[in-house]
């Protein structure tokens, strides 16, 4: 009983630098990624919007290049890029 009252008064230790320092990483990584998916997403509305065969398979390749960039850099995973690849595949 007593000592609690002596524990009363002490602080816990402060752990918020580290927590600080992974919600910066944190941030980081968001605008990372949300770029990347938005360069995708812009890729595929403009091969959904093209007409003309000869342009839409410039930018399949290009929305290849940038789906394989993406896996790279640990933005999608290896086989969402497979199966939107070959979704696009079958539109071309």
């Amino acid at each position: 009983m007593a000592d609690d009252k002596k524990d009363e008064g002490k602080k816990l230790p402060n752990k918020k630098p580290t927590a600080h320092k992974r919600h910066l990483q944190d941030e980081k990584k968001h605008l990372r990624n949300r770029t990347w998916k938005r360069r995708i997403q812009t890729a595929r509305a403009q091969f959904e919007g093209e007409s003309s065969g000869e342009a839409k398979t410039s930018l399949l390749a290009t929305l290849y290049s940038l789906l394989d960039k993406a896996v790279k850099n640990s933005v999608i995973k290896k086989n969402k890029a497979s199966r939107l690849k070959s979704r696009f595949s079958k539109k071309a």
